[in-house]
């Protein structure tokens, strides 16, 4: 049977501080610098955990008993608020590495589709495992990736695509590179990162030219290579079996844990465990068991019935988090004599999105579910423990803290970097690096938290039209001396992320209508509450990041490259060009060099057509042949974004560089780079400083693709105020 919900009411306290510590600790390096586990469930929704039943209603029945989370829930506190990014995996998982908004990158919806899926993280672009390893940890990756891999041609070089990879090769792209000294993964989900070979028909898929994926791969070897092209192993321990990755999962956890424990082998360094696992998302392939306790045909309801294959896979989960939880309660840590590694770990629980499945037992209490940015789709699990940091107090006896405060996936960047005590990015400098980051240790901690930036969620399958859409939560703002109480909720069409244009078309307050059924956007009470939180979504949306709004100036300029565009006349003609641009009264001094590519022969120079600025030399119009634009400016500017129009007769290619920093793909207003539509402004550029140069370049990203050959057709600016 089904339990009527409560309706969760948030109290948000008006503390103006985050304390580093709880009082009554002292600031040795077991607050200072914890272990740290991250332990993320693949497509789970908030009643898909017995830790949340009296939150969500389930009843005892239908609910799926979970005792491993409900043990760590009595240890540290259950988050009611939590949120992902995205209602989808790989943007989700981007968004929770870098402390960055997924939709700032390339992929406005959906996921990295294809076996390989160009790496969404940027070379430069630190990641938790990266601050974390800079401040002296050892760093592990367990699980699901998907957020993007390179494979290498037979000569070593990076490969295009699939079809052009050789698997013998060492990856080109890889966790290792993005801040993990250990990794073993699968790709992507686990139906789609190589042929099962546990199956009755495995070598139908399993051939040479088979297109599901690579397999396990360990660092940067897919370990099931074969000589005989994309054939994978069939058999022994680097054969590919879907219903034995969750044991395989956690014995390489316990053997990366392990390590950490071994004299000379790093005993000395805390460590951070990264643990996305491959459940429960389909298909449902539970393991048999896990370090020997069952899992298939094992899940039971809370009155103690069995469940089905889903329901398991689930329950996999919980037991590898009871494992974990085993591990640290038993092992002594090097660094801290007389202390277990339990005492002295942040173990965190989570999930990617909501359940992929649209019901009321699997969701919780909320609308929808997987791929909408109703509240089934985004609001997760959340449940963490770190008695000597002050986040719960350790006891599985008690019944934990429960909190309800708004918090995000991405949120966990700048949280883990309060804990380790480093600052984060400069980004009024030009670093990059946790845009959208805030600290909730102190929520965690059951404190007050206030200030917080608005929340976004995006990926909207009942969107009409344009899945990428977007949502904005806000809670209780006071505008122009009037408190609008609640927690409100404002959709936007997929312009905002496309364009930064911002139309929102529904707003609901979660407050008083948590299924989101009482649109109030023709409320005529709420227009001034919408047309402010417009204009912050506009702000937030354009300025490149929420920790870029203090330093984002209101004075903004689109400089018009078509032909009959003021700039574009001056420098038609021109290889070089100097213009002053008017930024809301302040002048603004632009140079601009057309760069000709290898093989020109003649002298290189602007061509400014209908269709917007190229280079003379290849097409009218265009910047084709390894040709490029580089931009400077006097001064310190955000880059907001480029619009970048590949034409009927053009092709979206090449890449864009800010200053010296890592080359990143472009893509255009009228043309995607993924299995779905990704176009649009190529947006949050970031911070220009001045006399540094940002490159719009045609030539191939990786120097195997296909070259680029586009207009230019007007960039948008705002300056900074220092």
């Amino acid at each position: 049977m089904k339990v009527t919900p409560f309706i969760l009411v948030l109290v948000i306290g008006l503390s103006l501080h985050q304390a580093l510590r709880p009082r009554g600790l002292r600031a040795d390096d077991i607050t200072r610098r914890p272990n740290i586990v991250l332990m993320m469930a693949d497509d789970m929704g908030m009643g898909d955990t017995s830790a949340y039943q009296d939150f969500t209603g389930n009843g005892d029945d239908v609910q799926v008993h979970t005792p491993h989370m409900e043990r760590l829930a009595r240890m540290g506190v259950r988050m009611t608020d939590a949120h992902t990014p995205s209602s989808r995996c790989s943007p989700t998982r981007y968004g929770l590495l870098t402390g960055r908004y997924p939709w700032r990158n390339r992929l406005k919806y959906w996921v990295l589709f294809g076996a390989q899926g160009d790496p969404m993280i940027e070379a430069d672009r630190p990641t938790i495992a990266s601050m974390l390893r800079d401040h002296g940890y050892a760093t592990g990756l367990v699980g699901k990736w998907h957020v993007g891999l390179r494979y290498r041609r037979s000569d070593g070089s990076p490969a295009a695509e699939w079809s052009d990879a050789d698997l013998r090769q060492p990856l080109f792209t890889t966790p290792l590179d993005h801040g993990f000294d250990f990794a073993r993964f699968t790709s992507r989900s686990h139906g789609t990162s190589g042929p099962d070979a546990g199956t009755r028909n495995a070598k139908k898929r399993n051939g040479p030219r088979q297109s599901v994926g690579p397999g396990h791969i360990h660092g940067r070897t897919a370990i099931a290579a074969t000589a005989n092209g994309k054939q994978l192993a069939a058999d022994g321990p680097a054969a590919y079996v879907l219903s034995e990755l969750g044991s395989r999962h956690s014995d390489h956890a316990i053997e990366f844990l392990e390590q950490q424990t071994r004299p000379g082998r790093g005993s000395s360094k805390p460590f951070f465990l990264y643990y996305p696992s491959n459940s429960n998302h389909g298909p449902y392939t539970p393991d048999h068991a896990i370090d020997g306790k069952p899992v298939a045909g094992a899940a039971r309801t809370k009155s103690g019935d069995p469940m089905d294959a889903r329901h398991d896979f689930i329950y996999e989960n919980d037991v590898a988090l009871g494992r974990l939880l085993d591990w640290l309660e038993k092992t002594d840590d090097p660094r801290h004599a007389g202390r277990k590694m339990i005492a002295t770990t942040l173990v965190i629980f989570i999930s990617d999105n909501g359940a992929e499945k649209n019901s009321d037992i699997a969701t919780g209490p909320f609308r929808s579910h997987k791929g909408s940015i109703y509240e089934g789709g985004h609001r997760v699990p959340f449940i963490a423990a770190w008695a000597a940091g002050g986040i719960g107090d350790g006891d599985v006896t008690t019944p934990g803290q429960t909190v309800h405060q708004p918090i995000g996936l991405q949120d966990l960047y700048a949280t883990v970097a309060e804990i380790v005590g480093t600052d984060l990015p400069d980004l009024s400098r030009g670093e990059k690096g946790a845009e959208d980051s805030f600290s909730v240790l102190a929520a965690l901690r059951g404190d007050s938290i206030a200030a917080r930036p608005p929340l976004f969620f995006n990926d909207h399958k009942e969107a009409k039209g344009d899945p990428a859409a977007v949502a904005m939560r806000l809670d209780s703002p006071t505008i122009d001396g009037t408190t609008y109480d609640g927690q409100w909720k404002l959709f936007f069409d997929a312009r905002l992320l496309r364009a930064g244009q911002a139309h929102p078309y529904e707003l609901y307050d979660l407050a008083v209508d948590q299924w989101e059924t009482n649109d109030r956007i023709d409320d005529p009470t709420l227009q001034p509450l919408i047309h402010s939180m417009t204009e912050q979504a506009f702000l937030h949306r354009n300025a490149g990041g929420h920790r870029m709004v203090p330093i984002a100036a209101t004075k903004r300029a689109t400089i018009d490259l078509h032909a009959d565009g003021a700039v574009a006349r001056q420098i038609d003609g021109k290889s070089v060009a100097e213009t002053v641009v008017d930024v809301g009264g302040t002048p603004l001094t632009m140079v601009m060099e057309a760069v000709a590519g290898e093989r020109a022969s003649a002298e290189p120079a602007f061509r400014a057509a209908a269709v917007g600025l190229g280079i003379h030399g290849g097409r009218p119009g265009k910047v084709d042949q390894h040709e490029a634009i580089v931009l400077k400016f006097d001064r310190d500017v955000i880059v907001e974004s480029a619009a970048i129009v590949a034409g009927q007769d053009g092709v979206c290619g090449g890449f864009y560089r800010v200053g010296e920093g890592a080359p990143l793909a472009i893509y255009c207003v009228d043309a995607d780079l993924d299995a779905k539509d990704q176009s649009g402004l190529l947006s949050d550029i970031g911070v220009l400083q001045a006399g540094a140069s940002l490159r719009l370049d045609s030539s191939p990203h990786y120097g195997v693709e296909a070259a680029g050959s586009w207009s230019l057709q007007h960039l948008t600016v705002r300056l900074i105020e220092h």
